[in-house]
């Protein structure tokens, strides 16, 4: 009987652990929540075009992501009652952080086309899925 008790608790744990998330995985999801809310609070009539990356290819993905954070500073909310949701969007993009392999890239920022702030946020949403 003990052996029994003691089999199930063990599978129940170790279904637990496999069925979690990795922290990676989670991270992901709360930068796609984000962008999701700064969609609907960013100004993009009257406002700056922004280099987008798009497709970067594998050895790319930092200088991509430079670019996004860089353009993320950019940004300005719509109206100033959603200032507060706003900068709490924006402090939490800031916290994002992406290793550099240190493979070097021809692109650079400045080499991407300019999109509206929505187009932008768009494409930032493709790179994180």
């Amino acid at each position: 009987m003990k052996r029994m008790i003691i089999f199930c608790m063990l599978f129940v744990c170790s279904t637990m652990v496999l069925t979690a998330a990795s922290p990676r995985t989670v991270t992901y999801k709360q930068i796609l929540k984000t962008i999701g809310q700064l969609k609907a609070v960013v100004k993009d009539k009257d406002a700056e075009l922004l280099h987008t990356p798009e497709n970067p290819v594998e050895g790319c993905l930092y200088t991509a992501v430079t670019c996004f954070k860089k353009g993320i500073q950019k940004l300005q909310p719509v109206s100033s009652q959603e200032n507060a949701k706003f900068n709490k969007a924006i402090r939490l993009m800031n916290k994002f952080t992406y290793r550099d392999p240190g493979e070097h890239c021809e692109s650079t920022c400045d080499s991407f086309e300019k999109k509206t702030p929505k187009e932008f946020l768009k494409g930032f949403a493709n790179l994180m899925q």
